[in-house]
């Protein structure tokens, strides 16, 4: 559907452009913005590059062995149906600490396997488990502790100080991840009181 909007836009765009004679100015937009797009990829895959490597270090050192052993507790007491040797657990976990190191691209596949496996463990069925709707809530208000992407985004931009959005950044994300497990538990709360 989505693509059906944007093919839409687009020629609407282009009928507008060519009923107005503004056509040289769309094609002059349209390759300003390639170029600008070829520019910010080159910039984030260099600052990712750096964070994945840095994640890998960290794995190897048995860092991130650590901080999900730290977290460990918590996210049992969230996803209390999952139990604590479960494939899921370790995918919501990693997923947790990619969010947390400002890696989404590295987060996305972790968090598309933790939802396998936890529908997995709602039995294959198509609808939503209250895990599934709490690491959704989770997932998409994680706390961010280095925000690379919007760093990289920055520097690429020659931003005068490219990290001074990390200290706004954690605090804003750790406020909308405890707004996001208060709603998600006062939902499931409702819910229950209904069934």
């Amino acid at each position: 559907m989505v693509n059906y909007i944007w093919v839409f836009m687009t020629l609407i765009g282009l009928v507008f452009a060519g009923i107005n004679g503004t056509m040289a100015e769309v094609n002059e937009a349209i390759f300003n913005g390639a170029k600008e797009a070829v520019t910010l990829c080159i910039g984030l895959i260099s600052i990712l590059v750096f964070w994945l490597g840095m994640m890998k270090i960290a794995e190897s050192a048995g860092l991130l062995d650590k901080l999900s052993n730290l977290f460990r507790p918590l996210i049992s007491r969230l996803f209390p149906e999952v139990p604590p040797g479960h494939p899921a657990m370790g995918y919501i976990l990693s997923n947790m600490m990619a969010n947390l190191f400002g890696l989404g691209n590295a987060a996305t596949p972790l968090g598309i396997k933790a939802m396998e496996e936890l529908k997995r463990l709602n039995g294959g069925r198509d609808t939503v488990s209250r895990s599934m709707v709490t690491f959704l809530a989770i997932n998409t208000s994680s706390i961010t502790l280095i925000p690379t992407t919007v760093i990289a985004i920055r520097m690429t931009y020659h931003s005068a100080a490219p990290t001074e959005i990390v200290g706004p950044t954690l605090i804003a994300t750790c406020f909308s991840a405890v707004a996001a497990i208060f709603i998600d538990r006062y939902f499931h709360y409702r819910r229950s009181r209904k069934g």
